[in-house]
């Protein structure tokens, strides 16, 4: 079993989704230490340790990063390319997680790297249900490299 205590970056500009995102994630009760960040540009200042985030204690290498598509700034797919087109990053499970349900933008992102494509949910209850399945899943249930 996974070490509990793994970093999330939740990357999403929508307040709204980001909120809900959170609560379920503490819903959990897992040990996990959440960071959120608002656009694509400031995931990547994050995963890269520069701007707002210059040292491993701003900005822990995270163990998942929770991925919307449509940001500000640099869009999900593009954020998505560079870290899996990264040999310091690749290894960091990403899951889409997007109110886009195309199959055009599943494919896009599952050639592009990503580990999972995860559709929000429209009603409150499913959307607390499937955070805390896809928290469990690749936080307590995934092996990750670093083990």
């Amino acid at each position: 079993m996974s070490d509990p205590e793994v970093s999330i970056l939740l990357v999403e500009d929508n307040p709204d989704h980001a909120e809900l995102t959170l609560r379920a994630l503490k819903r959990g009760k897992l040990l996990n230490r959440i960071f959120w960040v608002k656009d694509g540009a400031e995931a990547l200042d994050f995963l890269y340790r520069r701007g707002a985030y210059p040292s491993p204690e701003a900005a822990p290498r995270p163990g998942l990063v929770l991925l919307d598509m449509k940001l500000p700034k640099l869009d999900g797919h593009e954020v998505l390319r560079q870290i899996k087109g990264d040999d310091a990053l690749r290894s960091i499970p990403v899951v889409m997680l997007t109110t886009s349900d195309s199959s055009a933008d599943v494919q896009t992102c599952y050639r592009a790297g990503a580990n999972s494509f995860v559709t929000k949910p429209v009603s409150f209850h499913d959307f607390i249900t499937t955070i805390e399945t896809v928290e469990c899943y690749w936080v307590l249930t995934n092996r990750r490299s670093d083990q």
